[in-house]
Formats: C-alpha cells, structure tokens, sequence
C-alpha cells in the first residue's frame, strides 16, 4: 500500500471481530519526559499482574511505548474496549497527578508542572490499527519500534526512538526479548472480574 511504517489489525483475519491483542499506548503530555513514560509502563505492567494478564512492552519508535497483553480471541472489541477504558481509568485515580485518560490535550493540565502520561486504549476497537513490532517510522533518523524487556524499563538510556534503521541490527542479533514462555493469549472476561472498584 506504499507505505513505509507497517500498521496491524488487533484481530486477525480468520476472527477479524474478536481481537487477540490488547494495547495501551502511553502518550506523554506536554511537559512529560520518557522517565514519565516508563513509570507509567510499569504501573500498566504491575496492573496486568494483579488480573493475571501478561505484558510484552515496545517502544514506537514515535513518542510513546505500548503494553501489549495477549488475549484468547474469545471477546469481541466492545468488550475488550471496556475492559480496558476500565483498567485505564483504574489507574488514573489511582495515580491523578501522573496519568490521565483525558483524550483532548486541552483537556489534560499538567499536575504540579509536569505533564501527565497519556493512558490511550482507543486503538482497542474495530478497524483500529498499532504499529507493528520492527516497523521503521516516517521520521528524522528513521527510527524502528522495537519491543523490549520490562528490565529495560529502569534503563534511563530507554526513549521512543532509541533504535534506528542504522542501530537495528545490531539489536536484532541479541537475544528475542519477547522470547520464552507466558504470552498464551488470556480471558478478558476473566481480567475483568478481577478488575478492583475503586
């Protein structure tokens, strides 16, 4: 389709409703810097161990990282879309001055001079797309998103666009950090209803 940067479905062909993938992209707010942006991957991280989901991380290679969770294809997207508007706004109260599900960046004032983090579940719906894993972007170095390990979280070195067209590779030729076991796809029924009221 003549493009540069590659775009997925969260749904795959065969069950184009049912979507096998649950996406939060952290977006930083103006003001925020990427030590915001890994803090908040780790608290999405820390959540999804509390409703038993695994998390694969990746960075955009844009501005952002996304947490990936896979689920089994067995709810379709408006229940997999509140479950997660759900889980974001979970998280939302429970860290007001960090993170934010406000969609309008007029909306989204900075608490305390720092920008908030971005808790963007949108992409969880029909027809919507994320970028895939080792994608080049459409930008100044032609960065590559790329997925990671949640060690590289502590990495202050960590940022968006860390790797490019040049230092892939490289990175490539190290071990799969998405490799090894626990990415069997999960209920979202079930994380749902271990999904705290507060």
């Amino acid at each position: 389709q003549a493009s540069l940067t590659q775009h997925r479905w969260l749904s795959r062909e065969d069950s184009p409703n049912d979507p096998d993938l649950l996406i939060v992209d952290l977006d930083p707010s103006e003001g925020a810097d990427f030590e915001d942006v890994r803090w908040a991957a780790g608290r999405v991280c820390a959540l999804w161990d509390e409703l038993r989901l695994p998390a694969r991380l990746m960075t955009t290679g844009s501005r952002g990282l996304h947490v990936i969770a896979p689920l089994d294809g067995k709810s379709d997207y408006d229940a997999v879309r509140d479950f997660a508007h759900r889980a974001a706004e979970l998280l939302a109260d429970r860290h007001p001055d960090r993170l934010t599900t406000e969609q309008r960046k007029a909306d989204r004032p900075t608490k305390g001079g720092r920008g908030r983090i971005y808790l963007d579940v949108q992409r969880n719906a029909y027809a919507q797309t994320a970028v895939a894993p080792y994608s080049v972007r459409a930008k100044p170095g032609a960065p590559v998103a790329m997925p990671i390990t949640r060690e590289e979280l502590d990495d202050p070195e960590l940022h968006a666009q860390r790797w490019t067209l040049r230092t892939a590779p490289e990175r490539l030729a190290a071990a799969d950090p998405w490799s090894g076991d626990g990415w069997r796809g999960r209920s979202v029924s079930a994380a749902a209803k271990r999904l705290p009221e507060e």
